[in-house]
């Protein structure tokens, strides 16, 4: 059975196969109006969302299937009063097929330990596998390739976009640098710049960490930041926060370091004069609801691949 837990997971070709599709799928949209018709997908949500919930409920319904959403916090799952295992082999007599966003990326992967249908990640605080596909449909659309690109991220690294980022561009042949504060808290778990290391290298590709916005600025062709405060980040941190990452906002200055043509990107939701200036956000270069959008057509390839795969599984058993 074929999950999307993490793009670590997944290589190369697999990555540029649904990048295709879903170029297809946005093209001409009624091509796929039955390709997912009477299939069932069950979103689970811990943490909320707005382009998660409506991209893939509306992705769907528009391929003609059925999506159920499951608030955990109405739940017996999230009162305790029945676990994860359960949950998920009495889902997996129902449905076809699973989105789940949650906390705690461990809970993730228990879901998928039970599962006898296909788990998408929706969101973790490890990974956000949907949106960096969806944020490289966006990139390949606007500059026509991938291969060769340098993404400058800025801001609070040590988070699941940062993650999804380094596993995802040097795979593709595209060059990361990383802007943040010289502080654990903010950096990528080593693990995974280890891992984008070792994948860059096989992919003449590069992957840097650097402290400084506008050396890392310089010549970049994709200006990315995400927001300073997460759902999960408490207040009371957020004065905190604010002053060790402000040397990383985007804004004027640093968007005059980068390539003549880059783009800014941000996964939403955004704060206008915190992760970035308003005219950065607002300004010509900003690709933020091209993003947005793209979330819809990248996760109806990414369910038909997994529904098309987990009916392969059930006919060979």
């Amino acid at each position: 059975m074929k999950h999307l837990v993490t793009l670590q997971d997944w290589d190369r070709d697999t990555i540029r196969s649904l990048l295709d599709r879903a170029t297809a799928i946005k093209k001409d949209p009624w091509q796929y109006r039955d390709a997912m018709q009477r299939r069932v997908l069950v979103m689970i949500f811990e943490k909320p969302s707005l382009r998660t919930r409506v991209s893939f409920e509306v992705g769907a319904v528009q391929m003609g299937g059925y999506a159920i959403y499951y608030d955990m916090s109405t739940s017996p799952l999230g009162a305790g009063k029945e676990n994860i295992a359960d949950t998920v082999k009495v889902l997996s007599r129902y449905a076809d097929i699973i989105m789940a966003r949650l906390f705690e990326h461990a809970k993730l992967e228990e879901m998928v330990c039970h599962s006898t249908i296909p788990v998408i990640n929706g969101l973790t605080d490890f990974s956000h596998p949907c949106q960096v596909l969806g944020d490289l449909l966006t990139i390949l659309e606007i500059k026509g390739r991938l291969k060769g690109l340098t993404l400058a991220y800025f801001g609070d690294a040590n988070n699941n976009v940062t993650h999804s980022l380094l596993f995802a561009c040097p795979k593709m042949g595209m060059n990361i640098r990383i802007a943040c504060p010289a502080k654990a808290r903010y950096m990528p778990q080593p693990a995974v710049v280890e891992e984008a290391r070792k994948t860059a290298a096989r992919n003449r590709a590069s992957v840097e960490i650097l402290h400084d916005a506008l050396a890392a600025a310089r010549g970049a062709e994709v200006v990315y930041t995400d927001s300073w405060m997460s759902y999960h980040i408490p207040a009371e941190e957020q004065e905190a926060r604010v002053a060790d990452l402000r040397p990383f906002q985007v804004n004027s200055d640093v968007m005059g370091q980068a390539d003549r043509d880059a783009i800014f990107m941000n996964c939403l939701p955004a704060l206008r004069g915190y992760e970035q200036t308003a005219e950065v956000m607002d300004g010509a270069q900003s690709v933020v609801f091209d993003q947005a959008e793209n979330r819809l057509h990248i996760q109806k390839a990414i369910m038909l691949y997994l529904l098309e795969h987990a009916s392969r599984d059930t006919s060979a058993a």
